[in-house]
């Protein structure tokens, strides 16, 4: 039995960029805390906990003075700027390039639907990291959709000016790009800002091209992973023998039954080690 780890797969620019913050700071020395998970991975967040990151919440950043937090990459909104500031907290901004290049663009479509009454709608996942770091430089004041229906919270009446967060499905983007055109009395009342990162979105079709191409697929992504979850589904509309695991721990040996190749790929919060770890374990069998 063949097992082959999907070469494509792993973190994203973004993702590297922020650990590679994280380990350079936490060999200065001294406690380097992390706003939320550093990235969406059980497994990594341990093995950099384990080098010195402290993992906190929101809340626990109105307590800290004197101290260094790391921004991850999917960003924050600008209050947390302003208190880490008030706090005397050195900031260590890993905010991925992209979705800060995002949060402006979020700014200025906002400038412009304020000029006609308009709205701004963002595609995302509502309470996720980038997306609420995206809502935030407009005070809230944006409608997030997650799907169809969700566009029922919207005003069709008015101008939209519609964005994505960047791990979003490209599919469903320009799905519901066509809804609302079909919904608006003129199509030029709305406009539309595709915000999803290619880097990412590219992989989609690689990655069904590698879920065809072997019999079973063992997808790695950890349980919270926004990006993990699309792709996931993407190999099991290929393979139906496509398996979700976060580590290693969790496979299954009669997944394999009868199979000559086996597939491991990963979403943009994988890390490569974990899925040679994961491979090595199927290779045992």
């Amino acid at each position: 039995m063949k097992v082959i780890i999907d070469d494509k797969s792993g973190f994203c620019a973004g993702v590297v960029r922020a650990i590679s913050e994280a380990e350079r700071a936490l060999e200065q020395g001294g406690t380097v805390y992390c706003l939320g998970d550093i990235v969406h991975n059980r497994v990594e967040v341990q093995r950099l906990e384990s080098l010195g990151l402290k993992t906190i919440a929101h809340s626990h950043l109105q307590s800290l003075n004197d101290c260094r937090v790391l921004i991850r990459a999917h960003g924050e909104p600008p209050s947390t700027y302003r208190l880490a500031a008030e706090r005397g907290v050195e900031v260590i901004d890993a905010t991925c390039p992209v979705v800060a290049a995002l949060q402006q663009r979020v700014k200025r479509a906002y400038e412009k639907m304020q000029g006609c009454g308009g709205t701004v709608v963002i595609l995302g996942k509502r309470g996720h990291a980038e997306v609420v770091g995206l809502t935030g430089q407009v005070d809230e004041d944006a409608v997030v959709v997650e799907s169809k229906s969700d566009l029922e919270q919207i005003d069709f009446s008015r101008p939209i000016y519609f964005l994505s967060q960047t791990t979003q499905s490209v599919a469903l983007f320009e799905s519901l790009c066509a809804e609302m055109r079909e919904r608006l009395a003129d199509e030029s009342m709305l406009t539309v800002d595709d915000t999803i990162c290619r880097r990412v979105s590219s992989r989609e079709e690689h990655l069904r091209l590698f879920a065809r191409s072997h019999d079973v697929i063992i997808f790695v992504c950890g349980r919270k992973s926004s990006n993990g979850k699309v792709l996931f589904e993407i190999c099991k509309e290929e393979n139906i023998r496509s398996y979700n695991i976060e580590e290693a721990s969790e496979i299954d040996s009669q997944w394999f039954d009868g199979a000559e190749s086996v597939g491991v790929c990963g979403a943009t919060s994988t890390p490569s080690w974990l899925m040679n770890n994961v491979a090595k374990e199927i290779e045992k069998l």
